[in-house]
């Protein structure tokens, strides 16, 4: 689904697209890179539908284009992102360095990716943008350096465009993970620097009941809340987060 459309003559790029704090500032990113920037947000079987309405809010008008694609990854269940198993709350930094959580939804990114280079090769774009971090994050396995370097190992191998291009300097595809190296506070930091409205964005992975149609409350006990809530205090920039507690 197209929800908004600009023309140029700048190189496009597609953009994983959540509607977080970390994807909207890496569509700001690559806009401010100089990419004609292709959101791209997943309905994939979430437990709330917080995020997606918050993605519908900014995508439209920060993106050339935004496409809104269905799947359902909790058919195979595995994550309390998707299924019944309770979120954890009021985790220490400790807890959240160590192992990987409940709300590890099972090969996500990859699959994400994946439908991004589709979308990529249609667009005759060459650049796709995915907001993982591996500094102040929860443990996934696919937000780490190396998995971004081997996926993109598989797009120049997996894809026509990526054929056609071996063996040119500068040419296949690229992944880039911009926020890969950053703490929490500098990505919000950087996202201020380019424009980016954090209170239109969601974070939580448990946020109150209705949130999403007018207003987004964070729970404040989630570690993407937890998170959250370090960067703005550690940025020196006012929350504008709606917590419940």
């Amino acid at each position: 689904m197209v929800t908004a459309s600009k023309h140029g003559d700048k190189p496009k790029a597609v953009v994983l697209f959540s509607g977080g704090l970390d994807s909207t500032t890496c569509l700001a990113i690559a806009g401010n890179e100089g990419f004609q920037t292709h959101a791209l947000t997943f309905r994939y079987g979430q437990r709330h539908q917080a995020e997606i309405a918050a993605a519908r809010k900014i995508g439209g008008s920060a993106a050339a284009s935004h496409d809104l694609f269905d799947i359902n990854l909790a058919q195979f269940g595995g994550s309390a992102l998707t299924g019944d198993t309770e979120v954890p709350k009021d985790r220490s930094e400790a807890d959240m360095a160590s192992g990987i959580p409940v709300t590890y939804v099972p090969a996500r990114n990859t699959v994400f990716l994946a439908i991004a280079l589709a979308r990529a090769e249609t667009l005759g774009a060459s650049d796709i943008f995915i907001a993982v971090n591996a500094l102040d994050y929860s443990g996934y396995p696919d937000c780490r350096p190396e998995y971004i370097k081997a996926f993109q190992s598989l797009a120049n191998l997996a894809t026509k465009a990526g054929i056609e291009a071996m063996g040119v300097p500068g040419k296949g595809m690229t992944i880039h993970a911009p926020l890969q190296d950053m703490r929490k506070s500098d990505i919000i930091r950087k996202g201020i620097s380019l424009g980016v409205d954090y209170s239109l964005t969601m974070s939580c992975y448990d946020p109150a009941p209705g949130s999403g149609d007018g207003d987004f409350v964070h729970c404040g006990h989630c570690d993407a809340c937890l998170l959250r809530k370090k960067g703005f205090a550690g940025s020196g920039i006012v929350d504008p987060t709606v917590y419940t507690g």
